[in-house]
């Protein structure tokens, strides 16, 4: 049990009485960090929720946002991390299922899947263990139900060896007249629970996701660990489907964390409503189950349905064409309690024994917690370091597991299955065609340097640089999900991270318009004292007109390359620093969250000016990719790899910015590395056709420059102290074969 004597004092007052062993267990799930957030609620309430385009925020298993006058997109995230971390096969497979089902559970066909890892130094072995079936898992999770992993990111640093993180991402379409909410509004109504029986596995799931892991974990925790059946979830999602089509379903939730216990406590709560469970009509897949294992099993593959009597029938016939298991376990009450019975037994007066009998909201309403919060101490001195020659340094950086392609990873994935997939994986973002005019354009990115240096910066700069992702292909950013990971709250200085996190976050959603829907947090990353860098992951969902689609790779020669945005002199944190000089140290780059505006708004009224068609001839700015980690250097580098064509760039034409320049009373204040390697946010670079330049250099109204020409098979830069030419061939093997040599 993990509830401690505050929370046993205020549920005794609550039930005026002691819990009995198996409400102690079902309170004990429920209050849990996994399932109550009771550490991170008065923090998450500083963020936007509401938008012009947004249908459902937070509370649900998902949110939902308009996409088209008739289409809406449900989106979450979710994390599994500590399963991943003992069983990686298993923890990420059912954290695909579990993300599915929330979709699932608003009436939402899921349309695509994006995944956010984050792993040990690839040199270490269990390190490779564990990225090798993660990948592994979601793969085949991922390709047998049938829905596309279309996008994510890799990353790998010591500060995850011991505790990886899995986040997972999924949206589904759905109709806006045939949305559904995780509610039982309606007495009288019965709970229809379907899929897969209940069995042994994934007891005390959450409380074990709320503690920090151990070394022993590895074989104390794994009974903790839920077990996947990608064929049944497949046969669940097209039941689900039809039961939705076909019955006035008033209220559907999934069986995730905290199982029968959390999923019809948070159903009735919600409507002020209560609950009567028949435990006998539960089945199960192991015999000689304690009700203490029924109530808490965190067992996958279950829905669970609010229908009126009269559709049982019908309801059940759909499960049985598609050979289910499902049975009426209970009924929708108006006592406000939730009422757990065994009709096997009987009390002293003959009637149905009572097992558990609590307060729906004491279940699904725990009370916050007031932790302290306080700044660490930041004592470390920083390290000056001798620059490399600067051809060096971006050969070793593109071959940086962090950077070099990851088509090791989605080339196990199949990103193609429904047919919907316009971009494929390797760009800055995913887009999947809606109708013949629209995209949804998802990205999923974090900076967890960034944010274990500067909270604040590198919350808001996740949030940029995901948006900056989605406006790269040319889509509008409507919404935001996240997935939040740090080490133990009731540490003051994580707890500290995670609000400084969450205000920057905060502050750049509601300046960008992008309210967040839905999220989750995931504390305790952290094995006997190693905390992980903190890691805000940021989903943007983005709409595009299919005309606007443009991609990374270099088009023709001749085109004019454009920067925009300006560069400062922001190298702390960066990729270059890890990679050529093993340093995480000093301050991140600053958010500047109207600059960072005013560029994504020049690209997107760029782009509506252009007319243009995917791919096009006819289109006049024919390549766009973000500036964000490695800097300039390594967006070049990746525009030239992608397309097999150089480029000259003229270094000296690069805008910084004017405050620098100000401040050192020098145009040129910035050094050829620093200028190639600073992460500093809000840039861009695209291509243009010369014939169009100077019109739109003129038409946007933010810091840009031409700053060289698509040419050749080099990328030639020459700056104020720099003259180098690398092979596009010699950029391409930096960066491809790295992490399958490292697999093999």
């Amino acid at each position: 049990m993990t509830l401690t004597d505050s929370e046993m004092e205020y549920i005794r007052k609550m039930l005026k009485r002691d819990p009995n062993e198996l409400e102690e267990g079902m309170l004990d799930v429920m209050f849990s960090e996994h399932c109550s957030y009771k550490s991170s609620r008065p923090i998450l309430d500083l963020f936007p929720t509401e938008g012009k385009n947004i249908i459902m925020g937070p509370g649900d298993d998902a949110g939902i946002v308009a996409i088209t006058n008739k289409l809406a997109l449900a989106v979450g995230i979710e994390s599994h991390n500590h399963p991943s971390a003992i069983e990686p096969y298993g923890g990420a497979g059912t954290g695909i299922g579990g993300i599915l089902r929330d979709i699932i559970s608003m009436g939402a066909m899921p349309i695509a899947l994006l995944d956010s890892l984050r792993f040990g130094p690839v040199e270490d072995q269990k390190s490779r263990y564990l990225f090798e079936h993660v990948v592994k898992g979601i793969s085949d999770y991922g390709n047998r139900v049938g829905v596309p992993t279309v996008g994510g990111e890799v990353e790998f640093d010591e500060s995850f060896r011991t505790n990886p993180l899995v986040n997972v991402m999924c949206a589904g379409l759905v109709e806006k007249d045939k949305i559904v909410k995780g509610i039982a509004p309606n007495v009288g109504d019965v709970f229809l629970l379907m899929g897969g029986l209940t069995g042994r596995d994934g007891i005390h799931g959450v409380t074990f996701a709320s503690e920090e892991l151990t070394s022993d974990s590895e074989i104390e925790d794994r009974p903790a660990v839920q077990i996947g059946d990608p064929f049944t979830k497949k046969k669940v999602l097209e039941a689900s489907l039809e039961i939705l089509e076909k019955i006035d379903v008033a209220g559907v939730k999934d069986l995730g964390g905290g199982g029968l216990t959390c999923c019809i406590s948070e159903l009735v709560e919600k409507c002020d409503n209560g609950a009567l469970i028949d435990l006998n009509s539960i089945l199960l897949r192991e015999k000689g189950m304690t009700p203490y294992e029924i109530m808490l099993s965190e067992s996958q593959e279950r829905m669970v349905f609010v229908i009126n009597p009269k559709y049982v029938n019908e309801a059940f016939a759909i499960c049985d064409k598609y050979e289910l298991p499902r049975a009426i376990i209970g009924t929708v009450t108006d006592t406000k309690l939730m009422v757990v019975e065994d009709t096997y037994n009987k009390d002293e007066n003959g009637n149905n024994d009572i097992i558990a009998s609590m307060p729906a909201v004491l279940l699904a309403d725990p009370p916050s917690l007031n932790r302290e919060i306080k700044a660490p101490e930041n004592k470390k001195e920083s390290i000056k370091v001798e620059n490399p020659p600067i051809e060096e340094s971006i050969l070793k950086i593109l071959s940086s597991p962090n950077i070099a392609t990851k088509k090791w990873v989605y080339k196990q994935y199949d990103h193609e299955v429904q047919i919907r997939t316009v971009v494929k994986p390797g760009d800055d973002a995913a887009v999947l065609k809606v109708d013949d005019e629209n995209a949804v354009v998802l990205s999923c990115d974090c900076n967890s340097i960034h944010t274990k240096l500067s909270p604040y910066n590198g919350g808001a700069g996740s949030v940029a640089e995901a948006i900056r992702n989605v406006v790269s292909m040319g889509a509008e950013p409507y919404a935001v999900v996240d997935c939040l990971n740090f080490g133990n709250p009731g540490n003051p200085g994580i707890l500290w991270q995670f609000k400084q996190c969450i205000q920057g976050m905060s502050d750049l959603a509601e300046k960008f318009e992008t309210p967040v829907i839905s999220g989750n947090v995931s504390f305790y990353n952290e094995t006997e004292g190693i905390k992980i860098n903190p890691s805000p992951t940021v989903g943007v969902v983005g709409v595009a007109n299919l005309n606007n689609v443009r991609t990374m790779d270099f088009k023709n020669e001749g085109d004019k390359i454009v920067i925009i945005g300006s560069t400062y002199d922001e190298i702390d944190g960066s990729e270059y620093h890890r990679t050529l000089h093993d340093l995480e140290q000093g301050e991140a780059p600053k958010i500047r969250i109207d600059e960072e505006i005013s560029s994504s708004k020049a690209i997107l009224k760029l782009l509506n000016n252009d007319h243009g068609e995917f791919n096009s001839e006819n289109n006049k700015i024919t390549a766009i990719h973000d500036c964000s980690a490695g800097g300039i250097a390594i967006s070049l580098a990746e525009m030239s790899i992608s397309s097999n064509i150089g480029a000259e760039i003229d270094l000296t034409n690069i805008p910084i910015s004017e405050n620098v320049a100000a401040e050192n009373n020098d145009k040129d204040c910035i050094n050829d590395n620093d200028l190639l390697f600073s992460e500093s946010h809000g840039r861009y670079i695209i291509t243009v056709k010369p014939e169009q330049l100077d019109k739109l250099l003129n038409d946007i109204n933010v810091p840009c420059a031409c700053i060289g020409e698509v040419k050749g098979n080099v990328l030639k830069l020459t700056g104020k102290e720099t003259d180098i030419k690398i092979k596009v061939s010699d950029l391409k093997n930096a960066y491809t074969g790295v992490i399958e040599e490292f697999m093999a």
